[in-house]
């Protein structure tokens, strides 16, 4: 018997008041997830990240425009997925990028228990305290990643995982990498009854970066380029660390003290 064929052809969908359309017009454009819990994402490359990630894909949309270019996608995407095709009026004005490359989807990311954070051996907590710009933040989930941290907590005034630009920054790590919304207070208890040694980073005050032991159970936390560390966190910290820089450079942008600061992390944990 021959097996049936599934049509892998998108389907035209040509009103705006469409539910799936109007689904991924409020998560794109409000950085929030659908009632279901799924987010919006945009780009050929970070489709194919997503995918890589074993994320669940609730629908695929393409621009009428696009269709070439995006159809190689098609043959990566679970069937359970729809494929919805679009006038490029209609998505043009779901995604947030000036020049939008025809192709965005709904998927599910990975809801992380904070609980099994700390369950993981030798665990190390990066903490984003008020870091607003979202490339910054990006950044640090692409560096946490790539350099074994167990997760990035995202602590109130910091800038929501679900940006656009925040996803596209952290260049697929947000798929695969725990990243929690989580207030600070919280956190802060969490890190107090597991027994985690909590660090702030500090422009030019503090412990040099080279003088610090991070090999053992720790939550570090990276402020704001302008504000800093928020000062009712900073009194709750065991020590601050500054990063050894010429004077002539006021500060470091919080993506590279960050991306510096898990280097020397990494680098420590592996000589244990």
């Amino acid at each position: 018997m021959t097996a049936m064929t599934i049509d892998r052809t998108p389907r035209l969908v040509t009103s705006p008041q469409n539910a799936l359309v109007r689904d991924l017009r409020r998560a794109s454009t409000q950085a929030v997830t659908t009632g279901d819990g799924y987010c919006a994402i945009e780009g050929i490359h970070i489709i194919e990240e997503a995918i890589r990630s074993g994320l669940r894909f609730r629908a695929v949309f393409f621009s009428e425009s696009a269709q070439e270019r995006t159809r190689k996608l098609i043959p990566q995407i679970s069937s359970h997925a729809e494929l919805i095709l679009l006038t490029d009026k209609i998505f043009n004005s779901l995604v947030t990028t000036e020049t939008p490359q025809g192709v965005a989807a709904l998927v599910k990311l990975k809801s992380p228990d904070l609980d099994d954070l700390f369950a993981a051996p030798n665990p190390l907590l990066l903490g984003a305290a008020g870091v607003q710009d979202p490339g910054n933040l990006g950044t640090m989930i692409r560096s946490a990643e790539a350099f074994g941290a167990t997760a990035v907590i995202a602590a109130e005034r910091t800038v929501t995982p679900l940006n656009s630009k925040v996803i596209r920054a952290s260049a697929g790590s947000l798929f695969r990498l725990p990243v929690l919304k989580l207030e600070s207070s919280r956190m802060l208890a969490a890190c107090r009854e597991h027994s985690l040694r909590l660090i702030a980073t500090s422009s030019h005050k503090g412990t040099p970066l080279d003088e610090v032991d991070l090999t053992g159970p720790t939550a570090v936390f990276i402020g704001s380029e302008g504000a800093g560390i928020p000062k009712d966190l900073l009194s709750e910290v065991d020590d601050t660390i500054a990063i050894p820089h010429s004077p002539r450079v006021e500060s470091l942008n919080a993506g590279i003290a960050a991306s510096i600061l898990l280097y020397e992390a990494s680098r420590q944990r592996r000589r244990e």
